[in-house]
């Protein structure tokens, strides 16, 4: 090859480099509005796909609007509607001695839930930041029909759980800044300050001596962290973020309201105040997102969430489940992971959507406390649509299909089965309004 051949290949070569990087920069004649957009249609469509993620886990503790571009706000709302039925097991008196045949239906345990967020970002200058996010994280909302007057083999109510219920509620707001040490490196990191309530009531012939039990938790606030880094190459539209949470720790006013056989059995009163403490666990998200060409990007996240520790053990409670061995609790959970991963498309200059779908698996066929029977893992498939109505506002809606992995639920120590939960589902619309300026 001659030397004038050999230029002439370099800039050949050099030009088709240029060509694809300007590609990349500029879908559509803009990237980095192009990009914006399709992030917005990836977050709503992962937005309603938490709402059975980790069993009480609602949110994923989302920080991404950290990553927005120049000064940002949204406001976000999620409705989520479950149908989660069941079916009552046989009760044993003793081993192979049948004490009520199962097959009384349960219906629908889980209520409705709605969820609302909100979000801040700003710009210092060009490498600091910061943003405030107020989140529901956490929630449970389940309920059984009461049981009837006269236990009913086959029956249309749970003669085992019938009257069980539990709630969770919570709320956080989250502090973070952001600072990046050039356009690939970043470092972020804040407070998170956290308040949980709770109220538990157990029914049924399940419980035994514990049937009429109920306990309420007042709310508590505790201060957690956050802290991460990020590395992005914008010219890619990737970016892979690292961020760990940290636990809560919340020590709840509690009133124990015991049923007869507890009171006769402790000599203690009808209602019995004491402190519980509860653990919120720790967790870690990693989130990312990549460019597959100029109108189309690749997202998704992985989480983890040590549940283990989220442990619920009233006083009275605990004496009576199971004497002699303190941390008997009402809630159990095992460590878990959850992974999202979708695609978002350009569909117009003011038009992006995206699918996304989601897994997380069972627990190794345990059997599950009654109090959340849609706790078990998933499959999920959400469809996200983004839509710029101006340059400063982008309106974005989703919908999620869940379906719930079947589950079998038990009271005792060791915890015997009571009632099975097969084909089940959640359904989630959500959707969200966000402002630049």
């Amino acid at each position: 090859m001659t030397l004038r051949h050999s230029l002439s290949h370099r800039r050949a070569l050099l030009c088709v480099g240029k060509g694809a990087r300007d590609s990349a920069r500029e879908p559509g004649g803009n990237a980095m509005k192009s990009t914006q957009l399709l992030a917005t249609a990836a977050t709503i469509a992962l937005l309603p796909a938490a709402a059975s993620a980790l069993g009480v886990d609602r949110t994923g503790q989302n920080i991404t609007v950290l990553f927005e571009k120049g000064n940002y706000a949204e406001l976000s709302f999620a409705h989520g509607m479950p149908d989660v039925t069941g079916e009552d097991s046989d009760l044993y008196a003793a081993p192979n001695v049948l004490a009520l045949p199962g097959g009384a239906d349960i219906d629908n345990v889980g209520n409705d839930f709605n969820q609302f967020g909100a979000a801040l970002k700003m710009d210092i200058d060009d490498k600091l930041s910061f943003a405030l996010i107020f989140d529901k994280p956490f929630g449970s909302d389940g309920e059984y029909d009461d049981a009837p007057s006269v236990p009913t083999p086959g029956g249309d109510s749970s003669n085992l759980l019938g009257g069980t219920k539990a709630k969770l509620k919570s709320k956080a707001i989250t502090a973070l800044a952001r600072y990046k040490f050039n356009e690939n490196y970043s470092v972020h990191g804040g407070l998170r300050y956290t308040n949980v309530e709770a109220d538990v009531t157990l029914r049924g012939l399940a419980f035994g001596g514990l049937s009429g039990y109920s306990a309420d938790f007042e709310d508590d606030w505790d201060l957690g962290y956050v802290i991460g880094a990020a590395y992005e190459r914008p010219e890619l539209a990737l970016r892979v973020a690292l961020t760990y949470n940290s636990k809560t720790e919340h020590k709840l006013h509690t009133e124990e309201n015991l049923p007869l056989a507890l009171q006769g059995a402790f000599g203690l009163p009808a209602q019995v105040t004491s402190t519980t403490t509860v653990e919120i666990p720790e967790s870690v998200n990693l989130d990312f997102q990549m460019g597959l060409n100029p109108k189309t990007l690749l997202f998704g996240q992985l989480r983890y969430a040590w549940y283990e520790d989220f442990q619920t053990s009233p006083r009275v409670f605990d004496a009576a489940a199971d004497p002699g061995n303190d941390g008997t609790s009402l809630t159990e959970a095992s460590d878990k992971w959850s992974l999202k991963i979708g695609v978002g498309r350009q569909l117009t200059d003011k038009l992006a959507g995206s699918i996304t779908l989601g897994y997380e698996p069972d627990e190794d066929n345990n059997v599950l406390t009654p109090l959340n029977p849609a706790s078990d893992g998933f499959k999920s498939i959400a469809l996200g649509l983004a839509y710029k109505a101006t340059d400063a506002v982008t309106i974005s809606g989703g919908v999620t299909y869940i379906s719930l992995n079947d589950t079998r639920v038990g009271t005792g120590i060791p915890r015997e089965e009571r009632a099975t939960f097969d084909s089940n589902d959640i359904v989630a619309v959500g959707m969200k309004v966000g402002y630049r300026f």
